[in-house]
């Protein structure tokens, strides 16, 4: 194969972000022989060291983008959140009222509202530095630039290449571009606007104060079963939730507060603030939670927290230019699932350039209309999903503030949002990977045979370019029409 035919049949993407799902992306791609290069905007990887957790269905994720994603995973001092024992070693998740029933003579009791058997390593939290570290050492030399904020992108043609340009004045030709560079996401911006609302998140009257407490402090504030596993102490107007972390040498406490006031500057989604503010806030709450609230660090930042709930996007791709993890779909936290989530595009993405790369090798002459239809794919089969994560960590966030758990004669009342929140946190937990899998190449492939002419079925020419089609051209069931580039 000479040269420039060898360059047509292969793919260059860049992905602008280099966190933690730009990073799973990028290794993923990298193991599909697809040229990538990973644009950074900070000077290097230095994360805060605070915690995160992942559901058994995204370590499996992982597994199948990379299994040595899994494996990198592990080795940063991942750990069960709930340690169980050798009669029940399974994960639970639970919630404990953090602000009425206490025991006079025992003052580490709460009562156990709720738990969920989430299974055998059902939720494993590490330190985000220690696993983004981890990833950053996975990939070859060369692959990322960092100190690189995108500027703006230009389009010259379906089956041209991406002009890229930075805020240094540098420029960087790709195939297609990927926006993993989260909450603030510049990509995001290209695609809809500046005047657009939906081209940023918006403050969702939480604020959050987060930080790593040693295992031996947190034994002495909360006794030995509550610290070492996960809990979430509930009540009016505020919840803490902590799991252990680092080999079950430290635990992550991370407290939110509601907020009725609007946030002052939307551009800084942190300010400095100090641990008084956060006893102030739990002040009158459980002594196990007040406890561990002074252990958090004298100076700490308040975190607003910021979603895309008000104005989510309309779509997930223009043409070559996508965008996935938290620059797509931000979510609030309350779920624990947002990197979950964007562990679950990667793979779709790494499912999606596999099959790229295998039209192209046939026909390199259609690379740019692949790439589109790849992307087309990848919104319509992970948009809805994503999105409604979004809702319901807004939905059960109002469900553990809620004032009744502030009144006695309220208390039945507010206990029965527990089967709600059981059947959402089911919906995440028990995706099914491998149906995602084959819907999406299924609809790839159907949006290719459409390209080629080999299906009748057409519907109608969009505005802006896409073929609608229906079911009667053989995608799967209850995908309803869809939209492909040609």
């Amino acid at each position: 194969m000479r040269g420039t035919d060898a360059e047509r049949a292969s793919l260059e993407i860049a992905i602008i972000g280099g966190g933690i799902v730009g990073l799973i992306l990028a290794n993923g791609l990298i193991r599909q022989n697809v040229k990538v290069r990973v644009y950074e905007q900070a000077q290097g990887f230095r994360e805060i060291g605070a915690g995160m957790a992942f559901t058994a269905n995204a370590s499996r994720c992982m597994e199948l983008i990379d299994p040595a994603i899994l494996a990198a995973f592990r080795a940063s001092g991942s750990v069960a959140t709930s340690n169980g024992d050798s009669k029940d070693p399974n994960d639970y998740l639970r919630w404990i009222d953090g602000y009425n029933r206490h025991a006079d003579d025992d003052p580490y009791y709460q009562k156990m509202l709720f738990k969920i058997d989430a299974g055998y390593r059902g939720f494993e939290g590490c330190r985000r530095d220690q696993f983004l570290e981890a990833l950053v050492n996975m990939i070859p030399p060369n692959v990322v630039e960092c100190k690189k904020r995108l500027d703006s992108l230009e389009e010259r043609g379906r089956e041209e290449k991406i002009v890229l340009t930075f805020c240094d004045g540098t420029f960087a030709e790709a195939d297609a571009v990927i926006g993993c560079d989260g909450i603030k996401s510049r990509v995001r911006e290209i695609l809809f606007g500046q005047e657009n609302p939906a081209s940023y998140p918006h403050y969702t009257h939480k604020v959050a104060y987060r930080g790593l407490v040693p295992m031996d402090k947190a034994l002495e504030a909360l006794g030995e079963y509550k610290a070492r596993n996960q809990h979430n102490h509930i009540g009016p107007n505020a919840h803490l939730i902590h799991y252990p972390v680092a080999n079950q040498t430290m635990i992550n406490a991370t407290a939110f507060v509601t907020d009725p006031e609007d946030w002052s500057d939307d551009k800084q989604m942190t300010a400095p603030t100090s641990r008084k503010i956060v006893e102030d806030a739990f002040a009158g709450w459980s002594p196990c939670v007040r406890a561990l609230a002074s252990l958090l660090p004298e100076k700490l930042d308040k975190w607003a927290v910021f979603d895309a709930w008000d104005y989510p996007a309309p779509f997930y791709n223009r043409g070559k230019i996508c965008i996935a993890g938290d620059a797509a779909h931000a979510s609030s936290p309350h779920h624990g699932a947002g990197a979950c989530m964007g562990v679950e595009d990667a793979l779709c993405l790494s499912a999606l350039m596999k099959q790229v790369s295998a039209s192209i090798q046939e026909n390199a002459a259609i690379k740019g209309q692949a790439l589109s239809s790849a992307f087309a794919t990848f919104d319509a089969i992970r948009r809805t999903r994503t999105q409604w994560l979004v809702n319901s960590s807004r939905r059960v966030c109002d469900l553990y503030h809620q004032p009744e758990w502030g009144d006695p004669t309220r208390w039945v009342k507010a206990e029965t949002c527990f089967e709600e929140i059981k059947d959402r946190s089911l919906k995440i937990w028990h995706f099914n990977y491998d149906e995602m899998l084959e819907n999406t190449v299924q609809s790839y492939k159907r949006r290719q045979e459409v390209f080629q002419g080999t299906r009748n079925g057409i519907l109608g020419i969009h505005s802006n370019g896409c073929v609608k089609i229906g079911s009667e051209t053989g995608l799967p069931p209850n995908t309803g029409e869809v939209d492909v580039v040609i």
